[in-house]
């Protein structure tokens, strides 16, 4: 029965019917099964990374055949590659020749996304299929060839059709327009967790932001090359793949980018609210907004950033936001952090410990900290930390 059989790239052309793939949501990210070289792996899909798979070292699909340079916002580092020689998604297999799978590192992954998470897939799996990301049923949907967009007309309201601009086939870029014309290149990222992330200087050349006027409110940010200065603005009304949003919030990173053919990426707060379809070789994108909303706004923050330092098994404050209630109740960068609410939290990522200092606005949290050995406690409240123009 061809419902047993694995769909092979080749026969695409015949098929009739869409293939379903099942993935699974975290908070701000989509995870997929994939089998690679007769290993079962689940990965974290990054539209945004334009080669096959990053997975941990520990992860067993072969010996290394080769290397790569990663680039990412800001920067680019070179990793060891192991070439895949079989790669499927439940009934549907994939043709791999040319791919290759990176490792590099040992991040856990899976305590960031609260599920098992061996890695990080991108785009170069999937760019020769028509491929729909439906969030409102969590499947990644395989289309015919004869299911083309081009011939789909939008409503400009519920549904939308992008183009994707002539940059070849490593990313999705795509247009966000402002109001008096002016317009960014900005890829379609399901790995950005953010709701969308630019550059200063690309806003001070679209003329959204003044050149020499500083934010008040700043953060860090951490990106695979490491911890970026980065800040929350209230953007002003803008097309974002065609869909007019009134407002939104994005987080705009404090260095220039790091690829001259773009200016950043939209990412998973945006594109959670649309079932989006890609179709890399007619160039277009079909997109349903299926929540009936376009923006949320982001959780408040005590201000303060903090990473796993491996040399004293503690949280230490990375940065504190001027302003926040994090500098207000006296912390400072290289505290270190004991406990939150009562809870330890030696060993979280990042990210977990950004998850703990977010919540609702004037919502109140407790921090044990230690600096230079003096325990201090301090309670923190949550306010929303944004930039306006």
């Amino acid at each position: 029965m061809i419902s047993s059989l694995l769909v092979t790239l080749p026969l695409l052309a015949q098929q009739t019917k869409p293939i379903e793939v099942p993935f699974r949501l975290a908070e701000t990210a989509i995870i997929v099964d994939a089998t690679i070289n007769g290993k079962t792996v689940s990965c974290m899909f990054d539209t945004g990374f334009s080669g096959s798979f990053k997975l941990n070292e520990g992860i067993n699909i072969g010996k290394a055949t080769g290397s790569i340079t990663l680039i990412d916002f800001v920067g680019s580092f070179q990793a060891p590659t192991v070439k895949i020689n079989d790669l499927s998604f439940g009934p549907m297999k994939i043709d791999p020749a040319g791919m290759a799978a990176v490792q590099h590192g040992n991040n856990d992954y899976s305590l960031s996304y609260g599920m098992t998470v061996d890695g990080i897939m991108g785009l170069e799996p999937l760019r020769n299929t028509i491929m729909e990301i439906n969030f409102e049923r969590k499947m990644l949907i395989f289309h015919p060839k004869t299911h083309d967009l081009t011939k789909m007309v939008p409503d400009n309201k519920k549904t939308f059709k992008p183009e994707v601009l002539p940059v070849g086939n490593a990313s999705v870029e795509l247009m966000v327009e402002t109001e008096s014309g002016e317009y960014m290149v900005l890829a379609l990222d399901t790995g950005n967790s953010f709701y969308a992330t630019t550059h200063r200087d690309v806003l001070e050349r679209i003329g959204i932001w003044k050149p020499g006027k500083n934010p008040v409110y700043t953060k860090t940010s951490w990106v695979a090359s490491g911890p970026v200065q980065s800040w929350y603005l209230r953007m002003p009304k803008l097309k974002i793949y065609g869909a007019e949003v009134e407002n939104s919030v994005w987080s705009i990173i404090d260095l220039p980018s790091s690829r001259a053919t773009g200016d950043g990426t939209v990412g998973f707060g945006f594109l959670k609210h649309f079932n989006t379809t890609i179709d890399l070789q007619r160039r277009v994108v079909w997109m349903e907004n299926w929540t009936g909303k376009f923006t949320e706004d982001p959780l408040a923050s005590t201000g303060m950033s903090a990473f796993n330092d491996p040399s004293t098994k503690r949280m230490r404050v990375v940065s504190v936001t001027p302003g926040s209630s994090a500098e207000k109740a006296g912390i400072r960068r290289g505290d270190d952090v004991l406990s939150v609410d009562g809870k330890q939290v030696v060993g979280l990522t990042f990210d977990q410990f950004q998850t703990l200092m977010e919540g609702a606005k004037g919502s109140k949290v407790q921090v044990a900290l230690s600096r230079s050995g003096n325990l201090m406690r301090v309670e923190l409240e949550r306010t929303v930390l944004v930039n306006s123009l």
